[in-house]
């Protein structure tokens, strides 16, 4: 999909930097960023290969895919904060979905404004960032008006009974109290351009084509809003997998010894009917969601590669920087949990693809550390920008020297966290172990609370060894304490992080 051509302008690029000429707008390297919502990494390129996604695998083949990728918070908007501020929820203080970056930190220049200031054409489509409760953007970091779309879709009205549903009126800013659930999942007989994610590709494919046109360097985000709920994807997307084959989880407790409070069951499926409000579900519902999870995911694969393949026809590609980016991963009933909000692996792993032609090389993988913050800073630098220096803290390293030797290391461990009740669980990961440290967020009779996984002698996360293993404790600690823990930025993020809606992520 990405091959290379007899001279792109990336390689322009890389001669100028060796002679010294400084590269013009039009031999700068484009940017595609491509953001996927609710995209844990089970599709082909990572091994399930049972999954139809061919086209997010024809990417991964084309650049390098990083194996152990992590979030900082497992929800989308302080996710999405984490991304285009390259600041951890931490550092920000921001750690709610109904509250703006920007109200903590004002001047915050994000990733796209970034790309602005330095002379790019900077343009969002679909779920970028998630600001408030709804689908919109942030003015300050578009050349032109953000074009968001639909995030809760359906279009079979016995899907909603004719009504505005609890989570439609929620994505789209209006009050919810009292509203009906619409359907946990729709298989319509239906193009693909009857959901958002169709109309997201074929707006994205415009912008490439005016780009090509205008021969103005761009930084373009695609925001795809599948596999998020409710699963509605065109009956030709169900048909690629049978409910009776679909593989369920083998660990459906929490893990043993762990805090009560670190865990979730239904919470955000619930909102949705036939869902019941308190668990469990048969096991007929639970293959249909996991069925559903996997049609959103091949519908979303093939707009993917609908985009991708216009960029190769119009020959961008060869001077185009694509990124793939999940922005948490998914419980499908593992521990019995389900959607994101907690601390735990199957959270928080996510998938990171970089395609850099000149830099990456096919076929390449990393087993190295990373987190979402991270890619700001890369993107930077394999633009030939400054390093980045705002008055949000950057948290992240360029990945750069991994993008050119997959062995290399810019981390020895990922960092993230999520508040629960009167707590904030911060997490540590390396190579083997996660430690999660629960502090209260006040002085108060609560104590703190670890857990400690051992990903090489229990990798499905079946007990708590903190107190087995004191000494791996205490060396977590002391790198947990190299982080900031910054407190919420007003006064009801406390409230609203610790336990927010479920309907609201």
């Amino acid at each position: 999909m990405f091959g290379s051509r007899q001279m792109s302008r990336f390689h322009l690029v890389l001669l100028c930097v060796v002679f010294g000429h400084i590269a013009t707008a039009a031999e700068r390297p484009n940017v595609l960023l491509i953001l996927v919502d609710d995209l844990k990494p089970s599709f082909g390129a990572y091994g399930d290969t049972w999954v139809h996604s061919p086209n997010l695998d024809r990417l991964a083949a084309s650049g390098m895919r990083f194996d152990m990728a992590y979030c900082n918070q497992a929800v989308c908007a302080p996710s999405r904060n984490n991304l285009l501020t390259g600041a951890r929820s931490t550092s920000l203080g921001v750690y709610s979905l109904g509250y703006n970056f920007r109200r903590a930190v004002p001047d915050a220049i994000t990733l796209p404004q970034y790309f602005k200031q330095h002379g790019y054409h900077s343009a969002g489509i679909g779920k970028v960032f998630h600001i408030g409760h709804g689908n919109v953007g942030d003015d300050a970091s578009w050349s032109v008006p953000f074009q968001s779309d639909k995030v809760i879709d359906y279009v079979l009205p016995e899907s909603t009974n004719g009504q505005l549903t609890k989570e439609q009126a929620l994505f789209s800013n209006k009050p919810a109290k009292g509203l009906p659930r619409g359907a946990a999942w729709e298989a319509a007989d239906v193009d693909d351009g009857a959901y958002a994610d169709g109309r997201i590709a074929a707006e994205g494919i415009k912008r490439l084509q005016a780009y090509k046109d205008s021969e103005q360097s761009f930084f373009l985000a695609l925001g795809f809003t599948k596999p998020h709920l409710p699963f509605c994807a065109p009956k030709k997307y169900w048909d690629l997998y049978d409910p009776k084959e679909m593989k369920l989880a083998e660990v459906t407790q929490p893990p043993q010894d762990a805090p009560s409070y670190a865990g979730k069951t239904i919470g955000e499926l619930n909102q949705y009917k036939p869902v019941p409000d308190e668990p469990p579900l048969t096991e007929e519902m639970t293959r249909t969601l996991i069925q559903g999870y996997y049609a959103a995911l091949s519908y979303m694969d093939a707009q993917v590669g609908r985009v991708l393949k216009e960029l190769n026809r119009l020959e961008l590609d060869d001077n185009t920087i694509v990124v793939l980016w999940g922005d948490h991963g998914y419980h499908l009933g593992d521990h019995g949990m389900w959607t994101k909000h907690t601390n735990y692996e199957q959270a928080n792993r996510i998938p990171i693809v970089i395609v850099a032609p000149g830099v990456t090389k096919a076929k390449s993988r990393s087993q190295s550390l990373v987190e979402s913050v991270d890619v700001y800073p890369t993107l930077c630098e394999l633009a030939g920008l400054p390093t980045p220096s705002g008055p949000q803290p950057i948290d992240g390293r360029s990945l750069v020297p991994i993008l050119k030797n997959p062995t290399a290391t810019v981390r020895d461990h990922a960092y993230h966290c999520f508040p629960k009740g009167k707590r904030l669980g911060r997490a540590i990961r390396t190579e083997r172990y996660r430690l999660v440290e629960w502090k209260p967020w006040a002085a108060g009779p609560e104590s703190i609370e670890y857990e400690l996984y051992d990903y090489e002698d229990d990798p499905s996360e079946t007990k708590n060894l903190a107190t087995e293993k004191p000494a791996v404790v205490a060396q977590l600690k002391k790198q947990l304490a190299t982080h900031r823990a910054a407190q919420p930025v007003h006064d009801d993020s406390q409230k609203s992080a610790a336990s927010p809606p479920p309907s609201r992520q």
